[in-house]
């Protein structure tokens, strides 16, 4: 007996698309600046990619522009998703579907908090630091361990949703399909009848581990927008 494919909302694979994309292209365009003007760790012989600065700090700044509206649905109308109060107990549950199924949530939420870190210490960084090899910054360090991060989460992100939803899971992220609810042109009903106090309500009512996540990783993108103009960083 097959399985049917689940339903994703329109807004949720328009802003988790366009993470995606932003993230895969991020993390191979950050491999490339590692590779040309550092590579202790290892690298691969390639040909050099002039412009890579600037392509990986494009895909960098759009990512930024798209994380804020991705972390608040994800906070909201995605927190299934994410931690949940009895997520870390679950996970002593080894083998059973309820251990896969939080397991993914807390990499799901670990993307999250290693997003901001990206986009914090990638904007802190200089342009001319790498081509100097001015290797030593401790931000240089900090956007490293957050691009380690980002891929072995983005990998076990797919082996997971794998495992929990299989492939209908995998398609329906990629499916055209629309109910008719779910239109583009609800929308401005939808959020004219967004109810803030209702949700402000949801938000104290909720888990104290997933508030305190939301907290870091909102005051964490406001940072990364503003810190740069008190100090003399640019995006990288």
């Amino acid at each position: 007996m097959t399985r049917l494919t689940p339903y994703q909302p329109l807004l949720f694979r328009i802003w988790h698309g366009a993470s995606g994309i932003l993230v895969i292209g991020a993390i191979i365009s950050g491999f490339l600046v590692y590779n040309t003007f550092d590579g202790r760790f290892g690298k691969i012989i390639i040909p050099k990619i002039n412009p890579i600065q600037d392509i990986h700090g494009t895909f960098g700044v759009f990512f930024l522009i798209v994380l804020p509206f991705f972390a608040v649905y994800s906070f909201h109308a995605g927190k299934h998703r994410l931690l949940q109060r009895d997520s870390i107990q679950k996970l002593t549950q080894v083998g059973k579907p309820i251990w896969w199924v939080s397991l993914q949530r807390l990499v799901n939420t670990s993307m999250l908090i290693a997003a901001v870190l990206a986009v914090i210490s990638g904007r802190m960084m200089k342009e001319e630091w790498l081509p100097s090899g001015e290797f030593d910054h401790i931000w240089y360090y900090f956007h490293l361990i957050s691009w380690v991060i980002m891929v072995c989460c983005l990998a076990i992100h797919v082996l997971m949703s794998a495992k929990v939803g299989g492939v209908p899971l995998l398609l329906s992220i990629l499916s055209w399909k629309l109910r008719p609810e779910d239109s583009p042109k609800n929308w401005y009903s939808r959020f004219r009848s967004w109810n803030i106090r209702g949700e402000f309500n949801q938000f104290i009512a909720g888990s104290l581990l997933l508030k305190s996540i939301e907290v870091i990783v909102l005051g964490g993108i406001i940072t990364a927008f503003v810190l740069p103009l008190f100090f003399s960083g640019t995006g990288g």
